[in-house]
Order: C-alpha cells, then sequence, then structure tokens
C-alpha cells in the first residue's frame, strides 16, 4: 500500500523528492503517512479535498482484500 500512495504523490507533486510515505501498523490496521513539500500539499489533497479522497478508497480496497484496516494522514 505504501508504494502505491508514494507513486501517485510523487506522480503530482512539483517537488517529487521531498515526498515521504511512512507505514505504521497499530492494533486497529496500518497508518500511512504521506508528507510532501508545503507547496504541494494542495496538489495532493486536491480540489475539494478529491485527490485525497482517491488516494484513501485506494488503500482501503487494497487492506479489505487483505483482511485489514487502512488510513491515509497527510501531514
Amino acid at each position: 500500500m505504501k508504494e502505491v500512495i508514494e507513486y501517485i504523490a510523487k506522480s503530482i507533486v512539483n517537488l517529487p523528492d521531498e515526498v515521504i510515505v511512512t507505514e505504521e501498523t497499530t492494533e486497529e490496521g496500518v497508518i500511512i503517512k504521506l508528507q510532501v513539500a508545503e507547496e504541494d500539499k494542495g496538489r495532493v489533497i486536491g480540489k475539494q479535498g478529491r485527490v485525497a479522497e482517491a488516494m484513501r478508497t485506494l488503500i482501503r480496497v487494497k487492506a479489505a482484500k487483505q483482511g485489514t484496516r487502512a488510513t491515509l494522514e497527510i501531514i
């Protein structure tokens, strides 16, 4: 899941070298944290949060197939 988010984020930002994706496993599931440059946050979130919501949907579906839960946090 981490690789999917990293690929999407690096594809849409202006500074792909500053994309950092970390993955934490908790008892509730997996938390994926996405960190980008300050000027790229708008691109990652998208208009009315559409891009961020699409990424969240993708990891939720992938996690459901693996039998776990996943959330995405944009830092």
